[in-house]
């Protein structure tokens, strides 16, 4: 699962990257025209406290792929490129969208005025642009095929890009229009930006890190989830510091946690994600999977073998764990259950899973 990062020039999107991922890539390049790709860790304390616990060998977070992708255009005063959508976009399950919230003299913003609602709302004109743009041109194709051969297909397809025109003209991105799921998975193919989850951050300078989203005039809209306030630059210094740095670090500015691990957590929730964990001595594991998912393919994301020879599943949540002490005394105890192929897998759960093959 991949989550593009996107924003104007000088918004701090190359050093919440680096924030998020541990990179260091290249930053203070005005209009980089780079794509960088780097993975970040889902800070989960569960994990942590099941790997005190059973003392495994490995413990293995959940992750997210993230990709930092060239700033894009300046919404109402920019039109889109003849290329709308970035190819490193078009296959993101999701969007990120860094907003500029801090003064720099040194680095001066685009518009010349720091207004991260302003850039809100111009980047949500500039997705749906391009968006736009890709569908009056495949329109413009299908109207000529259409005209020649009356090709069914080829005229659904047309109604369909034809009614999302409509709406994408009066600034709906696709994510709030109205459509049932067989006309929405007809669409991923073409990668529409205003079809994807998004989640604004704003990039803070480091006297406003505890000040909430709405304190910069900036709120979640239809189809987005609730914004996140970090001080990039320092989460970027903060994860290339070693464990007992970090906390002095962070003692220092009254935090508990890095910042990074909110935007992370958000976006691995953005991505429609939960996790189960699997523990043991060999290791202690958090598995991503869709929320909603069966036992069946939580079994998948851990082997297909595992899916292929599925028998049934010992499941467990994580609180009840903790209260029962160990697996030995969950079974007494009758806590830990058995459940079937069907079962809705729930987040935090600790499963295991019988199989033969």
């Amino acid at each position: 699962m991949k989550i593009g990062i996107i924003g104007i020039a000088a918004s701090g999107k190359t050093t919440l990257f680096n924030a998020l991922t541990g990179g260091a890539a290249h930053t203070g390049g005005y209009g980089a025209s780079q794509l960088h790709v780097g993975v970040a860790q889902v800070a989960d304390p569960r994990v942590d406290k099941l790997s005190e616990i059973f003392k495994p060998k490995k413990t293995t977070y959940a992750t997210v792929e993230f990709a930092d992708v060239p700033g894009l255009g300046e919404g109402r005063e920019a039109a889109p490129e003849k290329d709308s959508i970035p190819p490193a976009l078009q296959g993101a399950d999701a969007l990120l969208l860094v907003l500029r919230a801090f003064d720099d003299p040194g680095v001066p913003h685009p518009r010349e005025s720091v207004d991260p609602a302003r850039d809100l709302s111009d980047m949500r004109v500039d997705l749906i642009l391009r968006d736009l743009s890709v569908v009056e041109r495949r329109l413009e194709r299908l109207k000529k095929l259409v005209m020649k051969k009356k090709d069914p297909d080829e005229m659904s397809e047309f109604e369909l890009l034809d009614k999302v025109q409509k709406s994408l003209e009066e600034e709906a991105p696709i994510i709030v229009q109205d459509l049932p799921e067989e006309e929405l998975a007809r669409l991923r193919g073409f990668g529409f930006l205003s079809a994807k989850p998004l989640l604004a951050v704003l990039n803070v300078g480091e006297d406003r890190i505890a000040d909430p989203a709405e304190g910069f005039g900036v709120s979640a809209g239809e189809g987005e989830v609730p914004p996140v306030v970090v001080g990039a630059q320092l989460e970027e210094e903060l994860a290339q510091l070693a464990d007992d740095e970090r906390e002095a670090f962070l003692a220092d500015y009254g935090l508990e946690r890095p910042a990074r691990d909110r935007v992370i957590r958000a976006s691995f929730e953005l991505l429609g994600l939960q996790s189960f964990l699997t523990v043991g001595e060999d290791e202690v594991r958090a598995w991503p999977i869709r929320r909603g998912a069966t036992a069946l393919k939580a079994a998948g994301t851990i082997h297909s073998d595992l899916e292929r020879g599925f028998i049934r599943a010992e499941v467990i949540g994580y609180e009840e764990f903790l209260r029962a002490g160990s697996m030995a005394a969950a079974r007494e105890e009758g806590v830990l259950r058995v459940e079937g192929k069907d079962y809705e897998v729930r987040d935090g759960e600790i499963m295991h899973v019988r199989f033969n093959v």
